[in-house]
């Protein structure tokens, strides 16, 4: 479980910080945010399963898509709010399909 914290934590980090190299880049960012914002919510989906991460993975689209809000760290919010703010146990399938998930 601990493994699966961290590999989860490690990868929204790189998540969001990609997404806010896109905006430091003039000129070029806004389209790179096009082709990200896709990516991002589809990696979103994939990493929290369920209802949750549908509709975290929306949440990410529109702020990627949207113009200066690449600094909300929308990956590492919700590893916050599945690992440290959640109040309900987490389920053991839920465990073992989001360790399938690469």
């Amino acid at each position: 479980m601990k493994t699966l914290k961290n590999k989860l934590l490690i990868k929204g980090l790189m998540y969001d910080a990609i997404g806010m190299v896109t905006m430091a880049i003039p000129l070029v960012g806004p389209f790179l945010d096009i082709a990200w914002a896709p990516f991002a919510a589809n990696k979103m989906s994939e990493m929290y399963p369920g209802k949750k991460g549908k509709i975290a993975s929306v949440l990410v689209f529109i702020e990627e898509i949207l113009p200066f809000t690449d600094v909300i760290p929308t990956f590492t919010l919700m590893w916050f709010y599945t690992f440290v703010w959640n109040k309900e146990s987490i389920k053991e399938e839920y465990i073992m399909e989001a360790e399938i998930v690469q």
